[in-house]
């Protein structure tokens, strides 16, 4: 792994506890850092698949992720979509969905966290294909403009 690319999304929070706990529940992130800075608490939130990070700092709330902006993961089944949400009503809180809009949508529901900050829990989304079909273009473009830059003729070695 590398840091190249997108590797984090900071968001403000006023309970790290309570944060770190929502999104172990229902999104499978774990604490890969922690640190003060500043006297603001600080912590990095990784699933472990990739070099991504949610960066929670300890700080007042002036604006959260809601809305249609939110933090997507998903899910490897409907019925995981299902089950995380079920557990998140229990834990009274309030669950949007889920709902099933067909590809490339998918079956999705929003929580929102403890400052309301909106995560998807969604299956059948399809990400990783449509990235592989993006990269497979992306490849044979270059192929095509290497191919064209090419010397010919006598200015070859």
């Amino acid at each position: 792994m590398s840091d190249r690319g997108l590797t984090h999304i900071a968001l403000p929070a006023r309970d790290l506890d309570a944060s770190i706990d929502f999104y172990a529940r229902y999104a499978d992130l774990r604490v890969v850092h922690r640190r003060t800075d500043g006297g603001a608490g600080v912590v990095w939130l990784s699933d472990l698949t990739r070099p991504f990070v949610v960066v929670l700092i300890t700080t007042e709330v002036t604006h959260s992720l809601g809305g249609w902006a939110h933090l997507g993961v998903a899910c490897a089944s409907r019925a995981e979509v299902d089950r995380r949400c079920r557990a998140a009503h229990e834990a009274g809180i309030v669950v949007d969905g889920p709902h099933d809009d067909g590809p490339p949508v998918g079956y999705w529901a929003i929580l929102p966290d403890p400052d309301g900050h909106h995560l998807e829990l969604a299956f059948g989304q399809d990400v990783e294909v449509a990235v592989e079909v993006a990269v497979e273009v992306a490849v044979e473009a270059a192929a095509e403009r290497a191919v064209e830059r090419a010397p010919t003729g006598p200015e070859r070695d």
